[in-house]
């Protein structure tokens, strides 16, 4: 990497880390020389990937934090832990989320529940992550925050319309912010396509192959497309904030 892209000296953190476009977002920092955090939800499936994926990235000093995106008393100790072991912050990644496929005509499947739940875990858990980690963004002087949102905010496609309003939420939200936020933070927005995590449960191989048939570059985005995103907004892209990244490889074209 070009030494002026480099991020030796930064911090950053991955929220979502153990996922699959955190985890690879989470790698491409430490290849550039940050410290990095990642942190997963407690218990489960993702805590057992969060520790051997931190161990296996480049450099040193990266650590995993417990935290729950809709409980904000966790953040606040993950915030703690990070003053504690890195003493700042510089870049925040929110990439924590989940969806559940429900065709858009059954009105009926979106019951209270899983629409708060929605919301919750894929607009208010990341605002409430931005708002916990602000004052050490700020302090940076130059602090990033990536957002990762989804195409399905500007098409009203995807999983489900819950899903894509709460990205849409996203979108504006990281319009909002990078106006309160500047000129010490910056704000982008990821926006990916289809991509091929097991991020959507039930879409698999046959989904995907579907849909690289129809799109131009004939192919699912990876993780490490999405990331490649990511990483650029801390590296290239220094002038831009409050703007959206698509990664879908023209599939909304």
């Amino acid at each position: 990497m070009a030494s002026g892209h480099s991020l030796a000296g930064k911090t950053a953190l991955v929220i979502g880390g153990a996922g699959g476009i955190g985890a690879a977002s989470a790698r491409l920092f430490a290849e550039a020389g940050a410290r990095v955090a990642v942190t997963h939800r407690p218990g489960g499936e993702a805590a057992a990937r969060a520790e051997p994926l931190v161990k296996a990235m480049p450099g040193g000093g990266h650590i995993v934090i417990p935290a729950d995106i809709t409980e904000t008393a966790t953040l606040i100790a993950a915030r703690d832990a990070i003053q504690r072991g890195f003493g700042r912050l510089d870049i925040l990644v929110n990439s924590a989320g989940f969806t559940k496929p429900i065709p858009h005509g059954d009105l009926g499947a979106l019951d209270d529940d899983f629409i708060d739940r929605m919301f919750a875990v894929n607009w208010r858990g990341q605002f409430a992550a931005i708002r916990t980690f602000a004052p050490m963004l700020k302090a940076s002087g130059d602090g990033l925050i990536v957002n990762i949102s989804s195409v399905a905010a500007l098409n009203g496609a995807g999983s489900n319309i819950a899903y894509g309003a709460a990205k849409a939420g996203i979108d504006v939200m990281g319009k909002s912010l990078a106006r309160a936020l500047a000129p010490e933070v910056r704000v982008m927005t990821v926006s990916p396509g289809v991509v091929a995590t097991g991020f959507v449960p039930g879409r698999g191989a046959e989904f995907n192959e579907k849909a690289a048939a129809s799109t131009p570059l004939k192919r699912v985005a990876t993780a490490e497309d999405v990331a490649e995103a990511v990483l650029a907004c801390a590296t290239h892209l220094s002038y831009s904030t409050g703007a959206t990244i698509v990664v879908d490889g023209g599939r909304a074209l």
